[in-house]
């Protein structure tokens, strides 16, 4: 099921956005532009090299757009039997993966990693709680340290990285929550992620991180 609420805009969308990028703010969906701001920053696919991305730029990008639902509602799929679903918005001309995350209330993710590449979130629906985990030492069996537990609001932006550990997104409420998710580069689409066990920190890949749907349209084989 799509979720279908009706928001107001509250984007300040192009008021001051570097020179190197310029937004029309009459757009008919300010989502759609952020989408094609995010690719053109990117720039052209270089392999899986991230190096030359401006995250500071990117993330501008993402905190001027504010949330409405009739705008990005179409990408969001939601399914109760899962903790959430993986919808893809766009690939960045290779270079990245935008996702539409949908997360079922009192559910979430497993404690996981990032496949060396750079993850930023912006919360478009709900709240989301994150759990921040030192890195597990390997060939040890720990309980895992909590670095820090921090819930974002609509419109709460929050960037990982490895270097800053392994993290879990609970949605803690009763009702569906929405995030926005650029990784870049695409590795964990590409070759998988590192799920851990909490009370072990023992660790486990996942080779293949696949969509519940692709630009807004449901997959037959939906992982």
């Amino acid at each position: 099921m799509a979720i279908s609420t009706v928001q107001t805009v509250t984007s300040t969308f192009g008021r001051f956005l570097p020179s190197k990028l310029l937004l029309s703010t009459q757009g008919p969906n300010r989502f759609d532009e952020l989408v094609q701001a995010l690719k053109l920053a990117l720039g052209p696919s270089s392999g899986l090299d991230s190096d030359d991305v401006d995250i500071e730029y990117l993330t501008s990008l993402m905190r001027e757009y504010g949330s409405a639902e009739s705008e990005w509602s179409r990408f969001a799929f939601a399914d109760a039997s899962r903790g959430y679903t993986r919808n893809l918005v766009d690939d960045g001309n290779g270079k990245s993966n935008l996702l539409v995350l949908v997360w079922t209330p009192g559910k979430g993710s497993p404690i996981h990693d990032h496949g060396n590449a750079h993850c930023l979130m912006k919360i478009l629906k709900g709240n989301l709680t994150e759990v921040r985990y030192a890195f597990p030492e390997e060939g040890r069996e720990d309980p895992m340290k909590v670095i820090s537990r921090k819930t974002y609001k609509e419109n709460d932006q929050a960037y990982m990285a490895d270097e800053l550990g392994v993290h879990k997104i609970v949605n803690e409420g009763d009702n569906f929550a929405v995030s926005l998710h650029l990784y870049t580069p695409p590795n964990v689409a590409k070759s998988g992620c590192n799920i851990f066990d909490e009370t072990t920190g023992k660790r486990s890949h996942i080779s293949q991180c696949g969509y519940y749907s692709a630009h807004g349209v449901r997959l037959p084989n939906a992982v």
